[in-house]
């Protein structure tokens, strides 16, 4: 992972995602997803530029596969919002970043 993203499993995405007070990007990826590779280094930008802002995780969904079914992830990349514990929105594919970092600051706003 990246020096500013936050791996997150099975056994952490609750303390990590779902119990966290606040704004949590979840990026659902595979290490043989090439749009995955793609978009990684926009998020680990994404994730300095909103330090203490929103937490910017990554979710290996080979290796966390209850998780992933839990949110019917089909295709990868996911991006996943939540906000407080809720899943408010989801993003699919490799978007450019100023996409990705407008729905950050539509969801820090609302």
């Amino acid at each position: 992972m990246g020096q500013h993203t936050i791996e997150v499993t099975e056994s952490t995405f609750a303390s990590e995602v779902e119990q966290y007070k606040g704004l949590v990007l979840v990026d659902f990826w595979a290490a043989w997803c090439g749009p995955c590779q793609i978009i990684a280094p926009s998020l680990e930008q994404l994730a300095e530029e909103y330090t203490g802002k929103v937490r910017i995780t990554k979710l290996d969904v080979d290796a966390n596969q209850r998780v992933a079914a839990r949110y019917n992830i089909r295709s990868i990349p996911a991006l996943l919002f939540f906000k407080d514990g809720k899943h408010v929105d989801t993003v699919i594919g490799a978007v450019p970043k100023p996409a990705i970092a407008s729905k950050i600051q539509h969801h820090l706003a609302a």
